[in-house]
């Protein structure tokens, strides 16, 4: 409260001229008689340290802010006389604008130095009643300046506090450096585990003075208010806050840098989180359903699903030979990447189920559920999301296989086990990211989940409860190529909805209507999911 209150008090001061005349002090005045005046040798601009403490009436002393470069104006006033201005005079992020002291009378203090006094009744009935004290030095190209603030009163009632301000700043020779500008800006994990948390360092934007960084999108508001940037600036400039400061970027906050070259100029920087981002680069792999032998046990991406667990159940049934996701070596960078592969499980009627000639093999976010009546429902697509996605990056590398099979009767998962051999098409994959409406946000219940089932209310591209979707298809790519996809929103994104959000990579974009090419291949690495 009584630092809210002294906020208000010094705002009021400063919007005035407080110093309307500098006194003299016990010393006798200079009086000029020199071709060269002597306020002309202290004309010119300083910069200096600035310090405001607030004085309790115990005598104790609460520091208010520190501003390290401070800038002050000295004009001629006269002879022995001169004006001075703290411009952009702010501190604690409070903007007080300029004070002024005008026609400060010089006193020779002796080996130099001259000194000025200047003490002004501030008074403004009923509202707000101070004393300013203002003392100064001139000295070896320095400027010393005391600002004491006292018997301050709000509305009749007397305030038990002062408020000191001191100033100590160097005169500029006119030849220093007039660059103000922010090199670089980083976060360093050596220097501070949270700030592994910025998965993108800052990019900066000199035209717009803008400067913005990417955080995974698990990272919690606590950890975001920790942040220790690490800033270099133009040579000889300085920076506040410093470089290694811990600052507070949650919550959307915008963080303003100001840097001051060697001559005073000065430029503004606003720092602010662009927003998350979700790195997948399928390194981490973790064991699927456990098998009763080496080569019935499958793995995943960490995080990860696919419908490995229904090639699982074919394998065991002599219908194939081959899991449908896998870890390869052949990675866009890093160690692993995931490879999704379409495989031939010979087609089966089992009068309870059909087993399908073409097995696609798909990557997903969510879970497998296997659905023996209806293979399509075994898909779960979606995990609970609490952001607004907006595209979807990554690398990618497809084979098409060498025989396409289609299924010419519907309903498609009827007669899966009937496809034949088309020689005019030529296998596709895609990869997609969709946005989906949900009731249900237990990350232990999937009933709720869109899946690849016909049924388009239910269906994960088709639905109506789809809110943004992006989708890449293609054929064949040797070698590695990077892919950007926008997501294009069907609905309006709104806060205080439940979403489910999931990333789709299918090695034969038909899958759902059981079509494809054995052995079709599609590689992928490095996603990075952007959110907002």
């Amino acid at each position: 409260m009584k630092k809210n209150l002294f906020f208000y008090v010094f705002a009021v001061l400063c919007s005035v001229s407080i110093f309307t005349a500098c006194s003299d002090d016990e010393e006798t005045p200079v009086v000029p008689g020199q071709t060269t005046t002597i306020s002309d040798q202290f004309v010119g601009k300083y910069k200096g340290v600035l310090d405001v403490k607030m004085v309790l009436e115990s005598g104790q002393e609460a520091p208010l802010g520190t501003v390290s470069s401070q800038m002050i104006t000295v004009t001629k006033a006269g002879d022995a006389a001169v004006n001075m201005q703290i411009t952009n005079f702010s501190f604690v992020n409070l903007d007080l604008g300029t004070i002024d002291l005008k026609d400060c009378q010089l006193v020779d203090a002796g080996n130099g130095a001259y000194t000025f006094t200047a003490t002004s009744n501030l008074d403004k009935t009923g509202l707000l009643a101070a004393r300013i004290n203002a003392s100064g030095r001139f000295s070896n190209g320095k400027l010393a300046l005391d600002l004491d603030i006292d018997e301050v009163a709000v509305g009749g009632n007397p305030v038990s506090y002062t408020v000191k301000v001191t100033y100590e700043g160097d005169q500029l020779t006119g030849n220093e450096s007039s660059e103000a500008k922010i090199l670089s800006f980083v976060f360093d994990r050596e220097v501070a585990e949270v700030d592994s948390l910025v998965v993108v360092q800052p990019t900066i934007d000199e035209a717009t003075k803008t400067i913005s960084f990417m955080v995974a999108d698990t990272a919690k508001a606590e950890y975001l208010k920790a942040l220790v940037p690490t800033v270099e600036v133009s040579d000889k400039a300085t920076v506040t806050p410093a470089s290694g400061e811990a600052q507070d970027f949650s919550n959307g906050k915008v963080v303003t840098y100001t840097v001051t070259a060697e001559d005073g100029t000065v430029a503004e920087y606003k720092v602010s989180i662009a927003g998350s981002m979700a790195i997948y680069d399928f390194e981490d792999w973790t064991a699927g359903v456990e098998g009763q032998a080496p080569d019935m046990t499958f793995y995943n991406p960490t995080g990860w699903c696919s419908s490995n667990a229904g090639a699982q159940m074919l394998k065991g049934m002599n219908l194939t030979d081959s899991y449908v996701v896998m870890e390869t070596d052949d990675a866009h960078s890093g160690e692993k990447a995931a490879l999704i592969k379409s495989i031939d499980t010979k087609g089966m009627d089992m009068f309870i189920a059909k087993v399908p000639k073409v097995t696609t093999g798909s990557l997903f976010l969510g879970n497998f559920i296997i659905n023996v009546s209806s293979t399509l429902k075994s898909t779960k697509f979606g995990i609970p999301y609490d952001k607004k996605p907006l595209s979807l990056k990554g690398w990618y590398k497809y084979t098409p296989g060498p025989e396409y099979y289609i299924v010419n009767e519907e309903p498609y998962d009827q007669h899966c086990h009937q496809a034949v051999l088309d020689e005019t098409k030529t296998d596709e994959f895609m990869i997609s990211v969709v946005l989906y409406e949900t009731d249900e946000y237990d990350t232990s219940k999937w009933t709720d989940c869109l899946t690849g089932e016909a049924d388009a209310e239910n269906n994960i591209y088709n639905s109506s409860r789809v809110a943004a979707i992006a989708q890449l298809t293609g054929g064949e790519q040797a070698d590695w190529k990077e892919f950007n996809l926008e997501l294009e929103w069907k609905k309006e994104y709104n806060a205080d909805t439940n979403y489910r959000m999931t990333i789709i990579c299918s090695a034969s974009k038909d899958g759902d209507k059981f079509w494809g090419a054995p052995e079709s291949t599609l590689i992928v690495d490095d996603f990075e999911l952007v959110s907002e």
